[in-house]
């Protein structure tokens, strides 16, 4: 069993210990025999830093977890070839992410309990995570009321500096303390973590002194889960700097705009209904263009065994709008046999025909598909292909062409 000294003191960064046993192979690790470095437990993520033997061995611990035996395990990035157990070393934990956890982590118990008392809605989880942290609650609905009266009431109790407890009882003392969550029995004797007159609640984690170390907490996201209403948030400096970069963001998008950044909504709605508008008046375009070139494309073609055999090779044309000449071909004339191809920006071929013509359109393409090396299908009618370059495209149509022209001379 490894001595946790972060149970008594979460702001305990350097310690002393000794090298309880090493383990080699892929995955290095150390057990001491007492540790400040927080393993993965209880929706907390673990901390990392370094660990110095007397010999000026410095190792970095990668991760921490928890052994089923009760004792902590010290991943290591490289091997540690001069540690033997007994050796004593010095750890020392990387305060930064330390204190980033521990305003997380008491920044959910503050949370947590505000939707508790404001709206008697428990958590049934929490996750950290490198750059989030969030709660999932107990309830079928959540309103916006609801979330910004909860992230307002703990903002409050982290302003008003309430001192954070930490005290071990005995579960039975638990049971009569009222907790916010009592845990499952597993064990005779809980530490307790109290946020004065507000929050008391069972937990193994690392937790500030005082709420005003929270800094705040900001809520950002939330979305409808299986067991309820998933709630992310942030806080502290985590908060601090993404509320800068979101503010940089909108800086520049309302520079783009030449706007306030609080008319980049408005902003963006006008561009978005402008754009809808053009998308329309384009997709209008297309279809009179392709229908004003299938006339003439379909004058031009000379009518052949009683069909007219339609093949063209265009560049800088969009699959869509050849897809779509191809449908009017098609659709113009009762007895068309469409070989389209376009060679840029995506060399895409496209065969069609009108119904009741003879071929399959479908079968066809794969076919060619295999040949070239690309990948392409669909119906009787109507089928199309794209490939890695352009270079054989009108090649491959000619002779397609030809092969079709042979069939319906044999079909007279």
């Amino acid at each position: 069993m490894t001595d946790r000294l972060y149970y008594h003191d979460s702001f305990l960064y350097d310690f002393d210990a000794e090298v309880r046993e090493v383990t080699e192979g892929p995955r290095p690790a150390l057990i001491l025999d007492r540790t400040a470095f927080y393993p993965t437990s209880g929706g907390q993520v673990f901390d990392t830093g370094w660990i110095t033997s007397d010999g000026n061995t410095k190792l970095r611990v990668a991760e921490v977890a928890d052994a089923e035996d009760g004792r902590v395990v010290h991943y290591l990035e490289a091997p540690a070839k001069d540690l033997k157990p007994g050796t004593r070393v010095h750890g020392q934990v990387d305060a930064t992410r330390r204190r980033d956890h521990m305003q997380q982590h008491s920044g959910q118990h503050v949370l947590s309990a505000a939707f508790v008392r404001l709206h008697n809605l428990p958590t049934v989880s929490f996750h950290m995570a490198d750059d989030y942290c969030s709660i999932d609650l107990d309830t079928p609905t959540l309103t916006k009321d609801q979330i910004e009266s909860a992230e307002r009431l703990a903002n409050e109790i982290i302003l008003e500096n309430r001192a954070v407890d930490v005290r071990f009882v005995t579960r039975d003392e638990a049971g009569k303390l009222g907790l916010r969550k009592l845990p499952p029995a597993e064990r005779d004797e809980l530490r307790l973590v109290d946020v004065r007159d507000f929050d008391l609640s069972a937990c193994g984690g690392t937790h500030v002194h005082q709420t005003g170390q929270i800094g705040c907490v900001l809520l950002r996201k939330v979305e409808k889960v299986r067991q309820g209403w998933r709630v992310e948030f942030i806080a502290g400096q985590r908060a601090v700097a993404t509320a800068r970069r979101d503010f940089s963001t909108l800086t520049e998008a309302a520079g783009l705009f030449s706007a306030h950044v609080y008319d980049v909504p408005q902003q963006v709605r006008k561009s978005l209904d402008e754009i809808r508008s053009l998308r329309k008046q384009r997709e209008q375009s297309q279809e009179e263009l392709a229908a004003a070139q299938a006339a003439v494309l379909l004058a031009e073609t000379p009518e052949t065994n009683g069909r007219k055999l339609v093949v063209r090779t265009f560049s800088e044309r969009e699959l869509n709008f050849v897809k779509l000449l191809a449908q009017k071909l098609a659709r113009l004339s009762s007895s068309a046999v469409v070989l389209l191809a376009t060679t840029s920006p995506q060399p895409s071929l496209v065969f069609a025909q009108s119904p009741g013509q003879p071929f399959d359109m479908g079968a066809l393409m794969k076919e060619t598909m295999a040949k070239l090396g690309g990948r392409g299908g669909g119906s009787k009618d109507l089928a199309q292909g794209g490939l890695g370059n352009g270079e054989a495209v009108e090649a491959t149509l000619n002779g397609i062409a030809q092969k079709l022209s042979t069939d319906l001379e044999k079909l007279r």
